[in-house]
Protein backbone atom coordinates (compact mmCIF):
# COMPACT_ATOMS: atom_id res chain seq x y z
CA UNK A 1 0.00 0.00 0.00
CA UNK A 2 1.13 3.97 -0.19
CA UNK A 3 0.62 4.14 3.50
CA UNK A 4 3.88 1.68 3.22
CA UNK A 5 5.89 3.69 0.91
CA UNK A 6 5.62 7.00 1.97
CA UNK A 7 5.50 9.23 4.92
CA UNK A 8 3.14 12.36 3.79
CA UNK A 9 0.68 12.35 0.97
CA UNK A 10 -0.47 16.10 -0.29
CA UNK A 11 -3.97 15.88 -1.22
CA UNK A 12 -5.14 18.80 -3.78
CA UNK A 13 -8.09 20.17 -5.06
CA UNK A 14 -7.75 22.18 -8.00
CA UNK A 15 -9.98 25.13 -9.43
CA UNK A 16 -8.89 27.63 -12.41
CA UNK A 17 -8.22 30.25 -9.84
CA UNK A 18 -6.35 28.47 -7.20
CA UNK A 19 -5.25 24.88 -5.36
CA UNK A 20 -6.10 23.82 -2.27
CA UNK A 21 -3.51 21.60 -0.74
CA UNK A 22 -3.90 19.46 2.37
CA UNK A 23 -0.79 17.41 4.45
CA UNK A 24 -2.05 14.08 5.73
CA UNK A 25 0.17 12.07 7.66
CA UNK A 26 0.82 8.43 6.49
CA UNK A 27 0.30 6.41 9.39
CA UNK A 28 -2.13 8.40 11.74
CA UNK A 29 -4.04 9.91 8.43
CA UNK A 30 -4.66 13.16 10.44
CA UNK A 31 -4.59 16.14 8.31
CA UNK A 32 -1.21 18.63 9.58
CA UNK A 33 -1.43 21.35 7.46
CA UNK A 34 -3.88 23.00 4.97
CA UNK A 35 -3.61 26.61 2.22
CA UNK A 36 -4.11 27.74 -0.96
CA UNK A 37 -2.06 29.33 -3.84
CA UNK A 38 -2.66 30.54 -7.21
CA UNK A 39 -2.28 28.73 -10.31
CA UNK A 40 0.35 30.49 -11.31
CA UNK A 41 4.17 29.45 -12.33
CA UNK A 42 4.92 31.09 -8.81
CA UNK A 43 1.90 29.84 -7.12
CA UNK A 44 2.97 26.38 -7.65
CA UNK A 45 6.76 27.02 -6.73
CA UNK A 46 5.28 28.69 -3.52
CA UNK A 47 2.77 25.74 -2.66
CA UNK A 48 6.02 23.19 -3.40
CA UNK A 49 7.76 25.32 -0.66
CA UNK A 50 5.32 25.52 1.59
CA UNK A 51 5.15 21.50 1.25
CA UNK A 52 8.43 21.46 2.39
CA UNK A 53 7.85 22.81 5.96
CA UNK A 54 5.74 19.89 6.80
CA UNK A 55 6.97 16.89 4.87
CA UNK A 56 10.44 15.49 3.02
CA UNK A 57 10.46 15.40 -0.83
CA UNK A 58 11.79 12.04 -1.10
CA UNK A 59 9.10 10.74 1.21
CA UNK A 60 6.11 12.13 0.11
CA UNK A 61 3.53 11.49 -2.58
CA UNK A 62 0.90 14.20 -3.97
CA UNK A 63 -2.39 13.18 -4.70
CA UNK A 64 -3.97 15.33 -7.22
CA UNK A 65 -7.99 15.42 -8.18
CA UNK A 66 -8.67 16.44 -12.21
CA UNK A 67 -4.71 16.07 -12.96
CA UNK A 68 -5.81 16.25 -16.65
CA UNK A 69 -7.25 19.80 -15.97
CA UNK A 70 -7.32 22.11 -13.42
CA UNK A 71 -4.60 20.14 -12.12
CA UNK A 72 -2.49 19.80 -15.23
CA UNK A 73 -0.29 23.08 -14.33
CA UNK A 74 0.52 21.69 -11.15
CA UNK A 75 1.60 18.42 -12.20
CA UNK A 76 3.79 20.08 -14.90
CA UNK A 77 5.41 21.57 -11.77
CA UNK A 78 5.86 18.63 -9.94
CA UNK A 79 7.31 16.77 -12.45
CA UNK A 80 10.13 19.40 -13.18
CA UNK A 81 10.34 19.24 -9.51
CA UNK A 82 11.02 15.50 -9.83
CA UNK A 83 8.15 14.81 -7.08
CA UNK A 84 5.74 11.76 -7.10
CA UNK A 85 2.42 12.88 -8.48
CA UNK A 86 -0.20 10.68 -8.54
CA UNK A 87 -3.53 10.71 -10.25
CA UNK A 88 -6.84 10.82 -7.78
CA UNK A 89 -9.34 9.68 -10.21
CA UNK A 90 -12.16 7.92 -8.57
CA UNK A 91 -13.37 9.52 -5.52
CA UNK A 92 -15.11 6.25 -3.29
CA UNK A 93 -16.35 8.49 -0.31
CA UNK A 94 -18.18 11.64 0.29
CA UNK A 95 -16.27 14.90 1.56
CA UNK A 96 -17.88 13.86 5.19
CA UNK A 97 -20.20 12.06 7.03
CA UNK A 98 -22.41 14.50 7.26
CA UNK A 99 -22.47 15.48 3.35
CA UNK A 100 -20.80 18.94 4.33
CA UNK A 101 -18.20 19.62 1.11
CA UNK A 102 -15.46 22.33 0.87
CA UNK A 103 -11.77 22.31 -1.52
CA UNK A 104 -10.25 21.63 2.35
CA UNK A 105 -11.93 18.89 2.57
CA UNK A 106 -11.76 17.21 -0.86
CA UNK A 107 -8.11 18.09 -0.44
CA UNK A 108 -7.83 15.73 2.74
CA UNK A 109 -10.08 13.44 0.87
CA UNK A 110 -7.66 12.92 -2.36
CA UNK A 111 -5.13 12.43 0.65
CA UNK A 112 -6.99 9.76 2.86
CA UNK A 113 -8.21 7.81 -0.17
CA UNK A 114 -4.88 6.77 -2.03
CA UNK A 115 -3.73 6.10 1.49
CA UNK A 116 -5.01 2.81 1.32
CA UNK A 117 -5.10 1.78 -2.73
CA UNK A 118 -3.03 -1.11 -4.01
CA UNK A 119 -2.81 0.74 -6.82
CA UNK A 120 -2.67 4.05 -8.13
CA UNK A 121 -2.69 5.80 -11.43
CA UNK A 122 -0.06 8.27 -12.90
CA UNK A 123 -1.30 11.03 -14.50
CA UNK A 124 -1.14 10.86 -18.60
CA UNK A 125 1.95 12.69 -20.50
CA UNK A 126 2.60 15.58 -21.94
CA UNK A 127 4.54 16.09 -24.94
CA UNK A 128 3.84 14.40 -28.24
CA UNK A 129 0.68 12.76 -26.13
CA UNK A 130 -0.86 16.27 -25.32
CA UNK A 131 0.00 17.38 -28.40
CA UNK A 132 -1.98 14.25 -30.10
CA UNK A 133 -5.02 14.77 -27.51
CA UNK A 134 -5.31 18.90 -28.77
CA UNK A 135 -6.01 17.78 -32.13
CA UNK A 136 -7.75 15.31 -31.53
CA UNK A 137 -10.29 17.28 -29.75
CA UNK A 138 -10.43 20.06 -32.48
CA UNK A 139 -10.75 17.45 -35.24
CA UNK A 140 -13.68 16.43 -33.36
CA UNK A 141 -15.17 19.58 -33.19
CA UNK A 142 -14.58 20.26 -36.67
CA UNK A 143 -16.39 17.49 -37.80
CA UNK A 144 -19.37 17.60 -35.36
CA UNK A 145 -19.77 21.08 -36.26
CA UNK A 146 -19.50 20.23 -40.32
CA UNK A 147 -22.65 17.25 -39.43
CA UNK A 148 -24.44 20.41 -37.89
CA UNK A 149 -23.75 22.66 -41.23
CA UNK A 150 -24.84 19.85 -43.49
CA UNK A 151 -27.88 18.77 -41.16
CA UNK A 152 -29.16 22.57 -41.58
CA UNK A 153 -28.06 22.81 -45.12
CA UNK A 154 -30.10 19.72 -46.07
CA UNK A 155 -33.23 21.01 -44.10
CA UNK A 156 -33.14 24.76 -45.94
CA UNK A 157 -33.41 22.59 -48.92
CA UNK A 158 -36.68 21.38 -47.58
CA UNK A 159 -38.39 24.67 -47.74
CA UNK A 160 -36.49 26.39 -50.50
CA UNK A 161 -38.45 27.41 -53.21
CA UNK A 162 -39.37 25.24 -55.97
CA UNK A 163 -36.96 26.17 -58.32
CA UNK A 164 -34.13 25.98 -56.53
CA UNK A 165 -35.17 22.73 -54.41
CA UNK A 166 -35.43 21.37 -57.86
CA UNK A 167 -31.70 21.91 -58.84
CA UNK A 168 -30.26 21.30 -55.48
CA UNK A 169 -32.26 18.09 -54.08
CA UNK A 170 -30.31 14.93 -56.08
CA UNK A 171 -27.52 16.35 -55.63
CA UNK A 172 -24.60 14.42 -54.20
CA UNK A 173 -23.48 15.90 -51.02
CA UNK A 174 -19.50 16.96 -52.55
CA UNK A 175 -21.75 18.21 -55.50
CA UNK A 176 -24.56 20.01 -53.41
CA UNK A 177 -21.54 21.71 -51.37
CA UNK A 178 -19.69 23.05 -54.58
CA UNK A 179 -23.24 24.33 -56.10
CA UNK A 180 -23.85 25.88 -53.25
CA UNK A 181 -20.65 27.72 -52.45
CA UNK A 182 -21.21 29.24 -55.93
CA UNK A 183 -24.81 30.47 -55.42
CA UNK A 184 -25.22 34.27 -56.43
CA UNK A 185 -28.09 35.80 -54.61
CA UNK A 186 -29.91 38.86 -56.12
CA UNK A 187 -31.79 40.80 -53.69
CA UNK A 188 -33.75 42.85 -56.42
CA UNK A 189 -35.10 39.91 -58.11
CA UNK A 190 -36.66 37.81 -55.32
CA UNK A 191 -36.23 38.77 -51.17
CA UNK A 192 -37.12 34.92 -49.88
CA UNK A 193 -34.57 33.62 -52.72
CA UNK A 194 -31.91 35.83 -51.63
CA UNK A 195 -32.30 34.95 -48.17
CA UNK A 196 -31.99 31.48 -49.12
CA UNK A 197 -29.41 31.34 -51.32
CA UNK A 198 -27.00 33.78 -48.71
CA UNK A 199 -27.58 31.02 -45.87
CA UNK A 200 -27.03 28.49 -48.56
CA UNK A 201 -24.01 29.84 -49.46
CA UNK A 202 -22.29 30.42 -45.92
CA UNK A 203 -23.15 26.86 -44.61
CA UNK A 204 -21.58 25.24 -47.69
CA UNK A 205 -18.59 27.30 -47.15
CA UNK A 206 -18.53 26.51 -43.75
CA UNK A 207 -18.97 23.20 -44.59
CA UNK A 208 -16.09 23.28 -47.14
CA UNK A 209 -14.16 25.23 -44.41
CA UNK A 210 -14.37 22.51 -41.59
CA UNK A 211 -14.27 19.74 -44.20
CA UNK A 212 -10.03 21.55 -45.04
CA UNK A 213 -9.82 21.87 -41.32
CA UNK A 214 -10.22 18.72 -40.14
CA UNK A 215 -8.13 17.26 -43.34
CA UNK A 216 -5.24 19.36 -42.32
CA UNK A 217 -5.29 18.60 -38.81
CA UNK A 218 -4.91 14.61 -39.32
CA UNK A 219 -2.24 15.15 -41.50
CA UNK A 220 -0.65 17.09 -38.86
CA UNK A 221 -1.17 14.15 -36.72
CA UNK A 222 0.61 11.86 -38.59
CA UNK A 223 4.49 12.73 -38.30
CA UNK A 224 3.70 13.34 -34.02
CA UNK A 225 1.65 9.57 -34.85
CA UNK A 226 4.94 7.72 -36.32
CA UNK A 227 7.35 9.38 -33.95
CA UNK A 228 5.23 8.80 -31.37
CA UNK A 229 3.81 4.92 -31.98
CA UNK A 230 5.16 4.22 -35.61
CA UNK A 231 4.71 0.45 -35.42
CA UNK A 232 0.56 1.11 -35.35
CA UNK A 233 -0.04 2.47 -38.44
CA UNK A 234 0.99 -1.32 -39.99
CA UNK A 235 -1.83 -2.92 -38.21
CA UNK A 236 -4.90 -3.75 -40.13
CA UNK A 237 -7.63 -1.02 -39.53
CA UNK A 238 -5.22 1.14 -37.81
CA UNK A 239 -4.97 4.55 -39.61
CA UNK A 240 -3.62 8.07 -38.02
CA UNK A 241 -6.66 9.31 -36.36
CA UNK A 242 -7.11 5.75 -34.49
CA UNK A 243 -3.47 5.24 -33.72
CA UNK A 244 -3.46 9.27 -32.03
CA UNK A 245 -6.62 7.66 -30.23
CA UNK A 246 -4.77 5.05 -28.84
CA UNK A 247 -1.80 7.02 -27.50
CA UNK A 248 -3.24 9.44 -26.26
CA UNK A 249 -5.54 7.15 -24.10
CA UNK A 250 -2.49 4.57 -23.23
CA UNK A 251 -0.37 7.58 -22.53
CA UNK A 252 3.05 5.99 -21.89
CA UNK A 253 5.13 2.86 -20.99
CA UNK A 254 4.08 1.90 -17.35
CA UNK A 255 0.81 3.28 -16.59
CA UNK A 256 -0.77 0.64 -17.49
CA UNK A 257 0.92 -2.78 -15.59
CA UNK A 258 -0.32 -5.29 -18.29
CA UNK A 259 -2.78 -5.89 -21.08
CA UNK A 260 -5.06 -6.63 -18.37
CA UNK A 261 -5.68 -3.07 -16.98
CA UNK A 262 -5.30 -1.52 -20.69
CA UNK A 263 -7.83 -4.03 -22.05
CA UNK A 264 -10.27 -2.93 -18.55
CA UNK A 265 -9.24 1.20 -19.26
CA UNK A 266 -10.56 0.03 -23.12
CA UNK A 267 -13.92 -1.00 -21.74
CA UNK A 268 -13.01 -4.61 -23.45
CA UNK A 269 -12.78 -6.55 -20.29
CA UNK A 270 -14.57 -9.48 -20.77
CA UNK A 271 -17.49 -9.57 -17.91
CA UNK A 272 -19.22 -12.63 -17.01
CA UNK A 273 -22.37 -13.07 -17.30
CA UNK A 274 -23.15 -16.51 -16.20
CA UNK A 275 -26.59 -17.27 -14.43
CA UNK A 276 -28.65 -19.97 -13.66
CA UNK A 277 -29.05 -22.29 -17.18
CA UNK A 278 -26.97 -19.77 -19.11
CA UNK A 279 -23.24 -20.61 -18.66
CA UNK A 280 -19.97 -19.92 -19.88
CA UNK A 281 -21.22 -16.41 -20.89
CA UNK A 282 -19.60 -12.76 -21.12
CA UNK A 283 -21.34 -9.61 -21.84
CA UNK A 284 -20.13 -5.59 -23.04
CA UNK A 285 -18.18 -3.74 -20.74
CA UNK A 286 -19.44 -0.38 -20.96
CA UNK A 287 -16.94 0.98 -18.15
CA UNK A 288 -13.59 2.45 -19.10
CA UNK A 289 -12.25 5.22 -21.76
CA UNK A 290 -15.35 5.39 -24.44
CA UNK A 291 -13.21 6.93 -27.16
CA UNK A 292 -10.30 4.14 -26.49
CA UNK A 293 -12.93 1.37 -27.01
CA UNK A 294 -14.82 3.25 -30.05
CA UNK A 295 -11.42 3.21 -31.93
CA UNK A 296 -10.84 -0.71 -31.39
CA UNK A 297 -14.89 -1.18 -32.62
CA UNK A 298 -13.57 0.89 -35.40
CA UNK A 299 -10.53 -0.53 -36.31
CA UNK A 300 -12.05 -4.03 -35.43
CA UNK A 301 -15.01 -2.86 -37.99
CA UNK A 302 -12.67 -2.34 -40.74
CA UNK A 303 -10.33 -5.99 -40.12
CA UNK A 304 -13.93 -7.47 -40.15
CA UNK A 305 -14.24 -5.96 -43.68
CA UNK A 306 -10.31 -6.97 -45.38
CA UNK A 307 -8.37 -8.86 -43.33
CA UNK A 308 -9.02 -12.65 -44.16
CA UNK A 309 -7.77 -14.17 -41.06
CA UNK A 310 -10.56 -11.98 -39.29
CA UNK A 311 -13.21 -12.70 -41.52
CA UNK A 312 -11.97 -16.93 -40.85
CA UNK A 313 -11.85 -16.30 -37.06
CA UNK A 314 -15.52 -14.14 -37.06
CA UNK A 315 -16.94 -17.67 -38.99
CA UNK A 316 -15.34 -19.94 -36.30
CA UNK A 317 -17.06 -18.14 -33.98
CA UNK A 318 -20.52 -18.38 -35.51
CA UNK A 319 -20.21 -22.11 -36.30
CA UNK A 320 -19.48 -22.96 -32.46
CA UNK A 321 -22.62 -20.93 -31.69
CA UNK A 322 -21.42 -17.33 -30.46
CA UNK A 323 -23.36 -14.22 -31.72
CA UNK A 324 -21.76 -11.85 -33.88
CA UNK A 325 -21.22 -9.45 -30.93
CA UNK A 326 -19.51 -12.13 -28.97
CA UNK A 327 -17.25 -12.36 -31.68
CA UNK A 328 -16.45 -9.07 -31.72
CA UNK A 329 -15.69 -8.56 -28.31
CA UNK A 330 -13.39 -11.26 -28.54
CA UNK A 331 -12.26 -9.31 -31.31
CA UNK A 332 -11.55 -6.11 -29.36
CA UNK A 333 -10.40 -7.96 -26.55
CA UNK A 334 -7.68 -10.13 -28.53
CA UNK A 335 -6.49 -6.23 -30.75
CA UNK A 336 -6.30 -4.62 -26.84
CA UNK A 337 -3.65 -7.28 -26.53
CA UNK A 338 -1.75 -6.83 -29.44
CA UNK A 339 -1.44 -3.06 -29.36
CA UNK A 340 -0.76 -2.70 -25.61
CA UNK A 341 2.49 -4.85 -26.32
CA UNK A 342 3.29 -2.81 -29.69
CA UNK A 343 3.39 0.34 -27.49
CA UNK A 344 5.06 -1.27 -24.65
CA UNK A 345 7.55 -2.44 -26.43
CA UNK A 346 9.04 0.21 -28.33
CA UNK A 347 10.72 3.48 -27.49
CA UNK A 348 7.97 5.83 -26.94
CA UNK A 349 9.22 10.01 -27.81
CA UNK A 350 7.13 12.47 -25.38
Amino acid sequence: MLAELVDHVIGVDPDRDRITIAVVDAKTQGELACADFPTTTAGYAKAIRWADEYSSSERRAWSIEGAGSYGAGLCMALTAEAEWAIEFDRPSTRSAKDGSKSDSLDAVRAAREVLGRKRWSTPRARGAREGLRAMLVARSGAQLARTAAINELKALILTAPLTLREELRDLTLTKLVERCSRLRPDISRDPELFGTKTAMRALAQRIDHLSTQATDLEEAMKPMVEMTGPKLLDEVGVGVILAAQIIVSWSHPGRCRNEAAFARLAGVAPIEATSGQTQNRHRLNRGGDRQLNRALYQAVGIRAQYDPQTKAYIARRLAEGKSKREARRCLKRYLARRLFRILENQPATT
